[in-house]
């Protein structure tokens, strides 16, 4: 079994992999300080919850966005799993060709997404995170990923909205039966879930029009991807577990080295 942590700018979720099964996952929050005896006592609590045995771990993987997380996290894996864990960046194995004009500008999250996808759902594909920001990445026919959209993730509008203004509320970020809406709330959601739909819709059609590939696979995931992936037919698979199983793809092409 292997254990393969994505540490987002929100959650830390974390996977245990027996071979291709994902067996069980758990998430902590990445914006709170922790020790690394912290972080190692509270994952280790977390699997022996989640029945594993610490004992049949063979591996680990990390994907941060959160620089400042790893120097704990590292610390916590060497010390309390007895195991160094694998960290995706810069030398790592992918299958991919990043073709961008910076390649280590390019976040590992982004990264693990475009290698699962290719891997899953063959080339080309357009892969949709909807995390603290939405961001849209294609991967040609042939593995070469060189091109990306980015935009403020659905949280983040939300935030803005309630946070820069004196009278509109905190809400539930939910698609309201209607864009009519009648009252504050209800128009909240309406503006935040059916502009994102908009948004995602068009981002897709241009990226199609301007590269010519009418038969592009569009995969999405994320923690709110499901609600626009429910909502509109230019999605055409919403994977849950899409980030994770990059993971575990890439620790399965680097285990070896």
């Amino acid at each position: 079994m292997i254990l393969v942590i994505d540490v987002g700018n929100t959650n830390i979720t974390c996977g245990v992999y027996r071979q291709k099964t994902l067996m069980t996952t758990f998430r902590m929050m990445s914006k709170m300080p922790r020790t690394s005896d912290e972080y190692g006592i509270l994952i280790r609590d977390m699997l022996k919850e989640n029945q594993v045995d610490i004992e049949k771990l063979k591996g680990a993987i990390i994907a941060s966005v959160v620089p400042n997380v790893m120097h704990s996290l590292t610390g916590a894996i060497r010390k309390y799993l007895k195991m160094e864990p694998l960290i995706v960046g810069s030398g790592i194995k992918t299958g991919i060709k990043i073709t961008s004009e910076n390649p280590k500008e390019i976040g590992p999250d982004r990264i693990v997404d475009v290698v699962a996808a290719y891997e899953k759902y063959g080339g080309p594909v357009l892969v949709l995170d909807f995390g603290t920001a939405t961001t849209y990445d294609l991967v040609t026919e042939d593995g070469k990923f060189g091109v990306g959209i980015t935009a403020p993730g659905i949280k983040i509008s939300a935030k803005a909205l309630w946070e820069d203004t004196a009278k509109l509320p905190e809400i539930e970020i939910k698609k309201p039966d209607s864009i009519l809406a009648r009252e504050t709330i209800t128009s909240m959601q309406a503006g935040l879930v059916y502009g994102q739909i908009g948004q995602t819709e068009y981002i897709i059609n241009q990226v199609k029009k301007e590269t010519g590939l009418v038969n592009l696979k569009v995969v999405a995931t994320g923690g709110l991807g499901r609600i626009i992936a429910d909502a509109t037919d230019t999605i055409d698979v919403y994977d849950s577990s899409l980030t994770l199983d990059g993971l575990r793809i890439l620790y399965e092409k680097n285990r070896k080295a």
